[in-house]
């Protein structure tokens, strides 16, 4: 059974989630705070984690921060924080997704599906690897090496790049590249790209100042250059 921890320290809103979240079969774990995310996090290790920023202890962007240390586990970010640089920290955290409150539970539950849907799309991909003089890129293995030394990537960073690789050396539009990495009710959000361009640029590029493979096209979208 597919185990989601939720975080947050509106008891209310905690109730309310596991409710929904377990009549659509999900396990789930809860906590209220912090530590005891961090806690529950190592103890249970979660398919999913809800993550509220707003904690009483320890903030959940440092939980987020610690989790990403030594996991690439999906965490979808919930924050009564609007402004759009609190967002562009938490993504460039590493976090696959942020839902404002108020939120509407179907919105939530749809993109709890596309998250794990992600993580799950990269088993066994078809994505042939990609293979440069920096790094090389098992898509079926999830696994990235970099100058000899495997690298962490996020289930996001790995689905946008698998939507690149696909059609390696062909423009993919913003639009593209967001209904496919993040769903159809997406199409906008072009920070979001921006910010995992970079995040993947700093972990794979020799020069992330000079990007050679992972190419924006100002105000189009984005390719992959593979030499041949």
């Amino acid at each position: 059974m597919t185990s989601i921890l939720v975080v947050d320290d509106e008891p209310h809103l905690v109730r309310t989630l596991a409710i929904n979240l377990r009549a659509r079969d999900y396990s789930v774990e809860t906590a209220g705070d912090g530590r005891s995310a961090l806690q529950a996090f190592h103890d249970a290790r979660p398919d999913l984690i809800v993550l509220d920023l707003g904690l009483p202890d320890v903030d959940g962007v440092e939980v987020l921060r610690r989790v990403r240390q030594t996991s690439d586990v999906p965490v979808i970010v919930l924050s009564a924080r609007t402004d759009s640089v609190d967002k562009v920290e938490a993504l460039d955290l590493g976090a696959d997704d942020y839902v404002t409150k108020p939120f509407a539970m179907d919105e939530l539950l749809a993109r709890v599906r596309v998250a794990l849907r992600r993580r799950e799309d990269g088993a066994g991909s078809l994505v042939p690897s990609v293979r440069t003089p920096h790094f090389t890129l098992d898509f079926a293995e999830r696994r990235a090496v970099v100058g000899g030394t495997e690298v962490r990537l996020t289930p996001t960073e790995w689905s946008l790049l698998e939507t690149l690789a696909r059609r390696r050396g062909h423009l993919v539009t913003q639009k593209d590249l967001l209904r496919e990495v993040w769903g159809p009710g997406y199409g906008r959000e072009s920070n979001y790209l921006r910010v995992y361009a970079n995040q993947l640029r700093r972990k794979l590029e020799p020069d992330p100042a000079r990007p050679q493979y992972v190419v924006t096209e100002p105000g189009q979208g984005y390719r992959l250059v593979v030499p041949s």
